[in-house]
């Protein structure tokens, strides 16, 4: 279940409840539920809210709302367990993802693969009128977010830092820009540029470059992608985990405008494909299996969402590193 079925299904929940008269008939109906990622102290990988609001409406304690909602929930399926914590939030023990389920999904979605439905394409040119301002605009726009950015402070590229795009190059200048929030100052440093993983923008580009040469090392063995279920490893978990989670992460930086969002997102799926892709391929005297096909499958999705996430971002998504 991705963040936005268990939405759906919250939302669903809460009209049964409503309907069967568990709840009040006048408490006002959510015309969204948010689903967030467990904060600290919570139960759990994601957690909503929903429960304040209705019980404003309703009159209700939110703790006794949670409850309810919580009795309607268990045993939905993707849903291991649902238990309410603090004064009334809901928060949910999933299981795991399916492999398969996921990369069809980001087969027939391609880079659109959990974007917001107001996102769009942008074609971004650099020219030397460009400010940071334009940059993060461009991302808000990009992501679905409101184009408006009235209210949204933007700290400007410090004028000490000159030319960045000239400096650095536009994929690395967009980077720095976009990967802190927007009213904070972005750094620009040598880092930008360093050809190694302890460079995050290098590791979001060489994860994609890599899922890519996955690929083609296994045309050369003869076998393709296949999508199919994968072995209960920690790091295919991982990488599970965080492909489910992106249409949150998405959902996240267009509502609040924050593209340092898909940025962070991108560096968790990146570092999770780079640690999954020693399992991909055949080893030693190995024969390509279903397994190595669905293996290969899963990180071409991780790929295909990661170079989604950096053209959201306004950046390249290199081939080849």
């Amino acid at each position: 279940m991705t963040p936005a079925d268990l939405s759906r299904t919250v939302a669903h929940a809460v009209r049964g409840a409503v309907e069967d008269g568990e709840l009040p008939a006048g408490a006002e109906l959510p015309q969204r539920v948010v689903v967030d990622r467990t904060r600290p102290g919570g139960v759990g990988e994601y957690a909503t809210a929903v429960a304040f609001p209705l019980a404003k409406s309703a009159g209700w304690p939110p703790g006794d709302v949670a409850r309810v909602l919580a009795r309607w929930l268990a045993g939905a399926p993707g849903i291991d367990r649902v238990e309410v914590t603090g004064s009334g939030f809901l928060n949910f023990v999933m299981g795991r993802p399916s492999a398969e389920v996921l990369v069809r999904d980001v087969r027939e979605r391609g880079h659109r693969y959990g974007c917001f439905p107001q996102a769009v394409t942008v074609t971004v040119t650099v020219t030397d009128a460009e400010t940071r301002a334009d940059v993060v605009r461009r991302a808000v726009l990009r992501l679905g977010g409101d184009p408006d950015t009235g209210g949204l402070r933007i700290a400007p590229v410090p004028k000490k830092e000159g030319d960045v795009f000239a400096g650095y190059g536009a994929d690395a200048a967009r980077w720095a820009m976009l990967a802190v929030p927007p009213h904070e100052t972005p750094s620009f440093s040598g880092r930008l540029l360093v050809q190694d993983e302890s460079s995050e923008f290098f590791r979001v580009r060489y994860a994609r470059a890599r899922a890519r040469a996955l690929l083609r090392n296994a045309a050369h063995l003869g076998f393709r992608p296949e999508p199919g279920d994968t072995e209960h490893t920690p790091a295919a978990d991982a990488l599970l985990r965080a492909l489910a989670d992106h249409p949150l992460a998405l959902e996240a930086a267009a509502h609040h405008r924050a593209p340092e969002r898909l940025a962070r997102q991108l560096v968790r799926l990146a570092d999770a494909l780079l640690d999954f892709q020693y399992d991909v391929l055949p080893k030693g005297d190995e024969k390509p299996s279903a397994a190595h096909r669905a293996r290969l499958a899963l990180a071409e999705a991780a790929g295909t969402v990661l170079a989604g996430g950096l053209s959201q971002l306004g950046i390249a998504a290199p081939e080849r590193l």
